[in-house]
């Protein structure tokens, strides 16, 4: 914890001497556009569909990174101490070392009336039950494509709330943003209720898939339940294989931003393939497959249905 905080404190020593440093040689211009941070991908992506032209946003983890354990650098701390407003999950997703609370802290951005907003704001929660973590809120939310859409409102009420002179153009944004998500959400239901119901578990390496497999009518396992500092033990390992043999599974699904070598062990001992690779939390690459929320929730999709059809 000692560590954790003296880190915190030098990044941001280093963000206001950097923050100076910028102020003594060139004074910044203030955009016209609104000025938005997000703490990962999935919310940006939501939030540029949402703001379109009127919002320049910014996602704290990078793509491919892991928003539980994230650790600001001294330009987060820059870019949220200058933003109109800031976004983030919540449900338990930002709080792993509190880096979230501290970074709101220091960026002065942690008061009632600050200009920061919950996407998650009246999503049905589902708790954690690994003893860890019993009784904790799953914050992968965003998986169940109704929550998206729920996301998409808050979003939208946000928006309207610090910049009402545009409110008619992010009711716009929304309401063709939300058509989409409600076009794909049947798809998905279609698309999945293909597949036998004795095929329908789904594993993966971290149980982030509760919420899909609750939407979409599946079973959900997995090697640990939230990414922390408790991931691939032995005890974890031997329930998932034995979970994987008592039910016969025929593939299993990979994350795209967690560490392969758990799965790959599991596939091993068990002799079942590993039939893809999958979005949680975070986007794909720009101009890769998955690089939008949409797109990621139809690849998913695509590598379930494919991987569990055979």
């Amino acid at each position: 914890m000692k560590k954790s905080i003296l880190l915190f404190a030098m990044i941001v020593v280093g963000a206001l001497l950097s923050a100076c440093s910028q102020g003594a040689t060139a004074p910044k211009e203030k955009s016209e556009k609104l000025q938005v941070v997000t703490t990962y991908s999935i919310v940006y992506d939501i939030v540029k569909n949402v703001g379109g032209d009127l919002v320049d946003v910014h996602s704290l983890a990078p793509i491919g990174s892991d928003p539980h354990q994230y650790d600001p650098l001294p330009e987060d701390v820059v870019l949220t101490t200058d933003a109109d407003v800031v976004f983030y999950n919540g449900l338990n997703l930002e709080e792993g070392n509190a880096w979230f609370t501290k970074l709101m802290e220091t960026a002065g951005k942690s008061g009632d009336d600050a200009p920061v907003f919950r996407v998650s704001e009246n999503v049905k929660p589902m708790l954690l039950n690994s003893k860890e973590h019993k009784g904790e809120e799953d914050p992968h939310a965003w998986l169940d494509v109704r929550n998206g859409i729920a996301y998409v409102e808050n979003v939208r009420k946000s928006l309207k709330k610090i910049d009402p002179d545009n409110a008619d153009r992010y009711d716009e944004n929304a309401d063709a943003y939300i058509t989409e998500l409600e076009i794909l959400h049947k798809e998905i239901v279609d698309k999945m209720h293909k597949i036998p119901e004795e095929r329908r578990i789904l594993v993966t390496s971290e149980g982030a898939f509760k919420y899909f497999s609750d939407a979409y009518d599946f079973r959900a396992a997995y090697i640990w339940e939230i990414n922390s500092h408790h991931e691939g033990t032995p005890e974890q390992l031997t329930n998932i294989i034995s979970t994987i043999n008592e039910e016969k599974v025929q593939a299993l699904f990979l994350e795209s931003s967690v560490d392969p070598r758990s799965m790959e062990m599991v596939s091993r001992e068990t002799n079942v393939p590993i039939k893809g690779e999958i979005f949680t939390d975070s986007l794909g690459k720009l101009g890769s497959e998955g690089d939008t929320y949409i797109t990621m929730l139809k690849w998913n999709a695509d590598m379930i249905y494919n991987g569990l059809i055979e």
